[in-house]
């Protein structure tokens, strides 16, 4: 088994990880998940960088397949601000509602199950719990614990990678511009889509999104600390 299968939702994160595995892996192959998010605009961005990609350095020819899957099970089941159309806030447990209970679980092991048919050995994940909302199921205790379980459960030696796990969204940036250079940076900064509400209309100096929703604060914070103070990155 060799090659990588990246998750990859049209955000940031997810773009930089993809350009992380396309530097170590001669096959890689990407799949998203439309889950009734409210932000579905994320997934008309997944075309636009795929292609943007695909004319950089050699990586064309090691971009493989792409799926988008249907989860709107998932959708249907949550009661969260990333599904209804209500106003972003905490909850009484002092997570976001934001969060999406079982989320990330149910995206790596869709994931893993088709890496495995694939013959795909990595599945590369953005989840990062140094500059995140608190979401649970970003941790690395719970990535670790998923893989373990996966791995058990299908009788096989899947690894769950997690590039962004420990640095920050200056850093992000910064492994952006070492990756892919300033091509590759201006691709994330204005092709992706990070925003809660999926304001493509609203530009700004980080890229598009309303600037008010926790993603665009993450991402808008951590644009300016990487230009502003040289970061260097991971």
């Amino acid at each position: 088994m060799s090659g990588a299968l990246v998750l990859f939702s049209g955000g940031q994160d997810s773009a930089t990880c993809l350009a992380w595995a396309l530097k170590r892996f001669d096959r890689v192959e990407t799949i998203g998940f439309d889950y009734r998010q409210r932000h579905r605009a994320e997934l008309d961005a997944r075309a636009v960088v795929l292609n943007g990609l695909r004319s950089m350095k050699d990586w064309d020819g090691k971009l493989g397949e792409d799926r988008v899957l249907d989860l709107g099970v998932l959708g249907e089941i949550s009661d969260t601000a990333l599904t209804k159309d209500v106003e972003i806030a905490t909850t009484a447990s002092g997570l976001p509602n934001t969060f999406v209970p079982g989320r990330n679980l149910l995206f790596l092991t869709f994931a893993a199950a088709i890496a495995y048919r694939r013959g795909l050995k990595h599945v590369v994940t953005g989840v990062c719990e140094t500059d995140y909302s608190g979401y649970p199921d970003c941790r690395d205790d719970t990535i670790k614990a998923l893989q373990v379980a996966i791995n058990l459960g299908m009788e096989s030696r899947l690894v769950l990678e997690t590039p962004l796990m420990w640095i920050d969204k200056a850093q992000t940036w910064s492994l952006a511009d070492q990756l892919g250079g300033p091509q590759l940076v201006e691709l994330i900064r204005a092709e992706t889509l990070t925003c809660y509400k999926g304001d493509t209309q609203t530009s700004n100096p980080w890229g598009r999104g309303c600037g008010a929703c926790p993603a665009c604060e993450l991402r808008r914070s951590g644009f300016d600390r990487w230009r502003s103070n040289g970061d260097p990155g991971p």
